[in-house]
C-alpha cells in the first residue's frame, strides 16, 4: 500500500485555520507553539514540520483572514455600481466598529504595534507584501473605473494615495478617542471623485 501524499500546504493552511480565534483569544505576543499545537489536536513537534517558527504561523493565520476579507469584499462590491462606492466598501476595515469587525481591527492594532515597536524584520517584510496586496486590489477598482470611463485616467495615481490614507484612518482610529473616521473619510473621498470623476457634460 503506498504512503498517504500529504499535501503541506493545504496542512499548514488546516492547521492555522482550526487557531483562527486563537490569534485574538491570546493575542499575537503571549501566543505560543504549545497552544497552536494543543488547538490544532496534533504535537508541538508536528507544528515545526509546516512552519517554521511562531512567526511563520501568525503570517498563515493573517493570510488566510486576509483571503477571508478579500473573498467577502468582493462578493458585497460585486453588484455595486459606482467606483467611488466601492471605494467606501474597501475603507470598510476602518469604517466598519461592528464586534465581529473590530475584533480583527484590534488584531491588527496589536500586529502593527509589534512591527513599530520589536523591529521584526520578518513581519516588516510581511507587511510590505500585505499592503502590496491591498495596493493591486485599489489599482484593480480603479482601472474598471477607467476602463467604464467613469474616472479619467489620471485616477490611477492616486491608487497609492488612497491606501497610505486609509492606513492613517486606521493609525488615527487607534490613537484619538473622538475622532471622526466615517465623517474625515466621506470629505476626503468625496473631494478625491470630483476631481477624478469623469464629468458629462449635458
Amino acid at each position: 500500500m503506498a504512503p498517504r501524499v500529504v499535501n503541506k500546504e493545504q496542512r499548514r493552511k488546516d492547521i492555522a485555520s482550526s487557531c483562527l480565534n486563537l490569534i485574538h483569544d491570546v493575542g499575537i505576543k503571549k501566543l505560543t507553539v504549545a497552544q497552536v499545537a494543543k488547538t490544532a489536536g496534533i504535537g508541538k513537534g508536528t507544528i515545526y514540520e509546516y512552519f517554521e517558527n511562531k512567526d511563520d504561523i501568525v503570517f498563515e493565520i493573517i493570510n488566510i483572514h486576509i483571503e477571508e476579507y478579500h473573498n467577502n469584499f468582493l462578493e458585497t462590491i460585486k453588484d455595486v455600481k459606482t467606483t467611488k462606492e466601492k471605494v467606501f466598501h474597501f475603507f470598510n476595515f476602518v469604517l466598519d466598529d461592528s464586534i465581529e469587525n473590530m475584533k480583527h481591527f484590534n488584531g491588527y492594532k496589536e500586529y502593527l504595534s509589534i512591527v513599530l515597536s520589536d523591529e521584526n524584520k520578518a513581519m516588516c517584510e510581511f507587511n510590505t507584501t500585505c499592503t502590496d496586496f491591498f495596493n493591486i486590489q485599489l489599482k484593480n477598482i480603479i482601472q474598471e473605473g477607467i476602463n467604464n470611463k467613469e474616472l479619467i485616467p489620471q485616477a490611477m495615481d492616486l491608487a497609492q494615495g488612497l491606501l497610505i490614507f486609509e492606513k492613517g484612518l486606521a493609525l488615527l482610529k487607534m490613537s484619538e478617542k473622538d475622532f471622526d473616521i466615517k465623517y474625515a473619510c466621506e470629505l476626503f473621498i468625496n473631494n478625491i471623485f470630483d476631481l477624478i470623476e469623469v464629468k458629462n457634460d449635458k
